[in-house]
């Protein structure tokens, strides 16, 4: 498929979230969708660094429209807060774009292992709680002008539980078989699932329909130095990584930002060429299906993780026990 973001209708009135947004491909979303005039808000852990994002973006666009809100993914609580319901009356994309790769083992303060967390609940929890507004805004909108756009990679195809998910050992611990490119695919694996439910109950052609996605950016270089940074100091990892970026499996922010943005994410948040068939698909540079694991497209698992996840936050009291 050839797509150019010429091809982007102008924005004006669209409301949209990318977490984050304030470095990387997140970024690199941020600015493409503020300068086709969308409002846009970028959700980061830091202040100083979601301030300095959005001070980057006006300085390159005086009359971009974007805010900052503060979130955490380690910290569920924070999910609701970040929330914009209490600001918008619209809600036109969802971005889930924050993430992590291959970091040490480490559990939030709700026993959720890091990347799981990260990854996987915490985006899962956020769009729990902005579902209502995406839906009050496809009801009110053309069809397939509300949408949500998980960030995905080939990472749940080579690193994930061929098997499907072990809801008794989510962590990874007690098989032995755990590790930190292993909890690493399971999140990723999980992205997909999540995007294959919520299409299965929100997707459709109708009122109120929103359209889903999942995304591989690319190879692009900021989750490799983090993990080649966090996750260990191993032979293997300063070894791998340069010959990598040598051969051009991974790339720089800068050169590969015009297909993972431009051709991919622009594409499925916020293009008219992106149909109602294309919705929980998984979609690779440029614009493309990609292939997905088995376990990827079971739809039984992904009900049974949507029902397990869930009930943990159900548990949890984050979320009432009635159903969206």
């Amino acid at each position: 498929m050839t797509w150019t973001p010429e091809s982007l209708r102008n924005l004006t009135g669209r409301v949209y979230l990318v977490t984050g947004g304030n470095s990387g491909n997140g970024y690199q979303t941020v600015l493409g969708l503020a300068a086709r005039n969308a409002k846009v808000y970028i959700r980061a852990r830091s202040n100083e660094k979601g301030t300095a994002a959005v001070s980057a973006v006006r300085a390159e666009n005086e009359s971009a429209k974007v805010d900052f809100v503060k979130m955490d993914m380690m910290d569920l609580k924070s999910m609701e807060k970040a929330s914009v319901c209490n600001k918008e009356k619209y809600l036109h994309g969802l971005i889930n774009n924050a993430g992590i790769m291959a970091t040490p083992y480490e559990e939030s303060a709700h026993k959720y292992e890091a990347q799981f967390q990260t990854n996987y609940i915490s985006p899962w929890l956020l769009t729990y709680y902005l579902l209502p507004l995406l839906i009050e805004t496809a009801r009110q909108s053309p069809i397939s002008h509300a949408r949500i756009v998980n960030v995905s990679s080939d990472g749940h195809l080579i690193f994930g539980p061929p098997s499907g998910i072990n809801f008794n050992d989510i962590n990874q611990t007690k098989s032995g078989k755990g590790g930190p490119w292993s909890r690493y695919g399971l999140s990723k694996l999980a992205n997909i699932l999540h995007a294959k439910e919520l299409n299965q109950r929100y997707g459709g052609t109708e009122a109120g329909s929103i359209w889903t996605a999942n995304l591989h950016p690319g190879t692009v270089d900021t989750l490799s130095q983090e993990a080649s940074i966090q996750a260990t100091a191993s032979a293997f990892f300063q070894t791998i990584f340069p010959i990598l970026r040598f051969l051009g499996v991974y790339s720089k922010v800068d050169t590969a930002a015009y297909t993972t943005l431009y051709y991919t994410t622009l594409y499925t948040v916020a293009s008219d060429e992106f149909t109602q068939k294309l919705s929980s698909e998984y979609l690779q540079p440029v614009a493309k299906v990609g292939r997905l694991s088995k376990v990827g497209n079971d739809a039984k698992l992904a009900k049974d993780l949507w029902e397990w996840t869930t009930a943990e936050i159900i548990n949890l009291s984050l979320i009432p026990s009635t159903k969206l």
